[in-house]
């Protein structure tokens, strides 16, 4: 009893000291449900309110408004409120007491709260941060990472601080939401052995990542978009998880992801067709301005043309209710359609118009673009346009900033351009890239086409301006050191200024690079020199070496532009048959994982090199596969849509001629049919100069057909007949095609029929075609893959194939028709 009795006074103590320890101002605020109730229980507690209270009180402000659709948010109205001052005030008295993560996630609240960053608060926040930022956890260091991102200190010190821990502690970071954040904030200072090192930890990430969290792929393609850099299997892996979600996915992410694709050229057709089907599901339900501003951004350039109108006649009821930036992407998704809704347009750009002082001088520059490929006519606000694009290039530094709005400005018709303008581009010109300073050469060629100053002083500004502009691009060129930074900033240069001033140095550059050709860029040089269209052995022997010896290490969608320019450039290094065979090894088992239009791409390409593998053959060749390139034809752009069905036809063409024993049939008569109407039949003065020629040397003009017609719609530029002692034959009746005194093609209805005559025994057919330079690579006589692959088509069709290339008909030799007769003479009649 006495025991018990000692014992009371003690528990007694406890419960007292229980009670009194609860925390009653935590407790209030964990019952809260609402901003105001959050903000009532900081106005009756500020006196008690302590470091974790603050916090408490901020993050719970955030979490509130995070969950509300951006259109219901009222962080504005948080902003105003004298509690939410209160909070500022102690947390930054209370600075100094609060532990790491507490402080990162405060600031972090903050700034979503839109406190500025010029504010006391956030600058002493970030100071403490960075002071401690050496013992931050991984997670705290992401966050932070993403703060100092959206107040542009990308390039910061700090930022560099945080790369090198990140370059040090990558290996322990095994949250792919941390590492994601933490590679977009910092891509701008990357290394590339350090990108790699990224991708390969994200990638193993991506294995143990939530599968229904697709906001982590979506931040590792985007810091591929931002360093510009396509890893095949890393898009991929992320490519799988937005399938997997795609039902979840509103309008604005899969916005995001269309974007982010576009940039990095990455197409995927399961992604666009599921894309497609979920955004029209949305329309019903994408009611408010907002919402409905990002789904018509995503769906109409994929859409087909009744969708389109639909979302057009739907936009124009909530168009006036846009914000400036709503307005931007809508006019942009307009221009990327070449919509012509003028009631829509109008109604738009009535919207930017009022808004013009919102934006930033890079989105004056993308209005400006889109209204003139628009043919908007509007003088007023194009001169608004013009002004602030003036005056904002003459205060830029910015070399990717003074460029385009060169560029744009050039666009523009207008008066003589200030020589202010033309001082402040070419003191910016010595920092400007290679594709930079292509793009300014582009504005100063137009400028020199409009101004008419020009004409009357050849040693004028724009002139010293294009020897300017070669001097740097020679002098970026002679300096530098690493292939894939020459490369990445050729992607986009090939114009005419470039070919004719920098195309030779820069393939001098390439070559002294030689040794650093390797497997991640073999398939970008490979592209380079397609488009050069310029034959370079040595370049084209290095890839073709270090393509067969690490072909297991290209992705095997790189096959394809690894192997263009053997097939259109007609190159054969010395082991092209292994050069083939590797590459179609490598692709062979992932046929399926192609997007329809690209195999369709590679089979062709393969076809002017005369492969044609059975198994790629046949997967083409199926109902299936081409209901299924039927389906992405409706979402690619008209240009890329014309090609791959010009492409699938050639190659339909050439099976049929070359591989008769896969049975596939020849499907494409009433296309080529259809083309055929459309093409306009003039010939060039050479060719009627070769007619009348051909006449001369046969015995006459009924002796020739011009603009013959082949099956299999080849079109021959002229074609003759001779027995087996290489006499000419006269054609029976006049000749379907005609060339008339203008040089127009006169066609009659029986044109495309493809009849032909019977031929006496012995006789053949002469196919006689002018080869004008397209045939040929620029800087030799080398004959190309494509006009290689038609000589073939008309030998199997029963022709013998003259060719006459342009250098030959127009060179000193052949100055006189005696001599153009004896050479064709020659060349036909032996």
């Amino acid at each position: 009893m006495f025991r018990l009795q000692c014992v009371r006074p003690c528990l007694r103590r406890l419960f007292h000291q229980g009670v009194g320890s609860r925390d009653y101002v935590r407790e209030g605020l964990q019952v809260c449900s609402t901003d105001d109730q959050v903000l009532d229980v900081v106005a009756k507690n500020r006196t008690k309110l302590t470091v974790e209270h603050v916090s408490c009180a901020v993050r719970m402000l955030w979490d509130f408004q995070k969950e509300r659709p951006e259109l219901l948010r009222t962080v504005h109205l948080i902003k105003c409120h004298p509690q939410f001052l209160t909070l500022r005030v102690l947390a930054e008295n209370k600075i100094s007491l609060m532990d790491d993560l507490t402080l990162v996630d405060m600031l972090y609240a903050f700034l979503r709260l839109t406190v500025e960053p010029h504010d006391s608060l956030v600058q002493q926040m970030v100071s403490e941060a960075w002071r401690r930022i050496d013992r931050l956890p991984m997670s705290s260091l992401s966050k932070f990472a993403v703060i100092l991102s959206d107040q542009l200190l990308h390039s910061s010190p700090l930022m560099g601080h945080i790369t090198n821990i990140l370059d040090q502690k990558l290996s322990s970071i095994d949250n792919g939401r941390v590492l994601a954040a933490l590679m977009v904030s910092v891509s701008n200072l990357v290394s590339t052995r350090l990108r790699d090192a990224l991708i390969s930890r994200a990638e193993c990430l991506l294995d143990t990542t939530d599968p229904l969290n697709y906001s982590t792929p979506r931040r590792m393609v985007q810091f591929l978009r931002s360093i510009k850099y396509i890893h095949r299997p890393l898009l991929e892996k992320c490519n799988e998880i937005f399938l997997r979600n795609i039902t979840r996915l509103d309008a604005e992410n899969i916005s995001i992801i269309l974007g982010l694709y576009q940039s990095l050229q990455f197409n995927n057709c399961d992604f666009r067709l599921a894309a497609k089907e979920r955004l029209i599901e949305l329309i019903d339900t994408s009611t408010d301005p907002y919402s409905f501003s990002k789904l018509f951004v995503a769906l109409a350039p994929i859409s087909s043309a009744e969708i389109r109108e639909r979302l057009e006649n739907t936009i124009l009821l909530v168009a006036d209710e846009f914000s400036a930036h709503q307005a931007l992407a809508v006019v942009e998704a307009l221009e990327e359609i070449q919509s012509r809704n003028f009631s829509l347009l109008n109604k738009i750009a009535s919207v930017i118009q009022k808004k013009l002082h919102v934006y930033r001088v890079i989105e004056v520059a993308r209005i400006t673009q889109a209204l003139f490929l628009l043919h908007y006519q509007n003088p007023e606000l194009f001169a608004a346009l013009r002004t602030i694009l003036v005056s904002s290039l003459q205060r830029s530094f910015y070399p990717y900033e003074v460029t385009m709005l060169t560029r744009v400005l050039s666009m523009l018709p207008s008066p003589r351009l200030d020589e202010g303008v033309v001082q402040h581009v070419d003191e910016v010109i010595a920092q400007c890239n290679l594709s930079e300073l292509n793009t300014i050469s582009f504005a100063i060629a137009k400028w020199i086409r409009t101004d008419p100053s020009y004409r009357h002083n050849t040693h004028s500004k724009y002139v010293r301006l294009l020897q300017r502009l070669s001097q740097c691009g020679r002098e970026r060129l002679q300096t530098a050191d690493r292939l894939d930074l020459v490369l990445d900033e050729t992607k986009f240069a090939p114009g005419e200024w470039f070919e004719e001033m920098l195309l030779e140095e820069t393939l001098i550059t390439l070559n002294r690079m030689i040794d650093q050709i390797n497997p991640s860029n073999i398939a970008d040089l490979a592209f380079f020199l397609t488009r050069t269209n310029r034959l370079h052995p040595p370049l084209l022997d290095r890839i073709a070496s270090v393509a067969i010896e690490h072909i297991d290490e290209i992705h095997f969608s790189a096959t394809y532009p690894t192997l263009l320019p053997f097939s259109v450039l007609n190159y054969e290094p010395a082991h092209v048959d292994e050069l083939y065979d590797a590459c179609i090894k490598r692709f062979t088992p992932h046929i399926s994982s192609f997007d329809p239009h690209l195999l369709v791409l590679l089979a062709y390409c393969l076809a002017l090199a005369d492969h044609f593998p059975e198994e790629l053959i046949r997967e083409i060749f199926t109902i299936d596969f081409l209901g299924k390139l039927d389906c992405q034809l409706e979402s690619l752009n008209d240009s890329l849509k014309m090609r791959t069905k010009q492409r699938l036809m050639e190659l339909n063409r050439a099976v049929c001629l070359e591989c008769p024993e896969f049975q596939v049939p020849w499907f494409h008569e009433r296309y080529c049919q259809h083309l055929q109407k459309k093409v306009n039949g003039s010939v060039s003065p050479v060719q009627q100069q070769i007619h009348t020629m051909l006449g001369g040397v046969l015995g006459g003009i009924n002796f020739v057909q011009a603009a013959v017609i082949t099956p299999y719609f080849y079109t021959i530029d002229f074609v003759c007949k001779l027995d087996k002692h290489l006499k000419p034959l006269s054609y029976s009746g006049p000749s379907t095609l005609q060339i008339s005194e203008r040089g127009k093609v006169l066609w009659d209805s029986n044109s495309l029929e493809n009849s032909r005559d019977e031929l006496p025994a012995g006789a053949h057919r002469v196919a006689i075609d002018f080869m004008d330079s397209k045939f040929f690579c620029k800087n030799s006589h080398h004959i190309k893959g494509e006009a290689l692959m038609r000589k073939r088509h008309l030998e199997i069709l029963g022709y013998r194939v003259v060719q006459i290339p342009h250098f030959e008909w127009n060179s000193m030799e052949l100055s006189t028709p005696h001599a153009w007769k004896r050479y064709l003479r020659k060349k036909i009649l032996g």
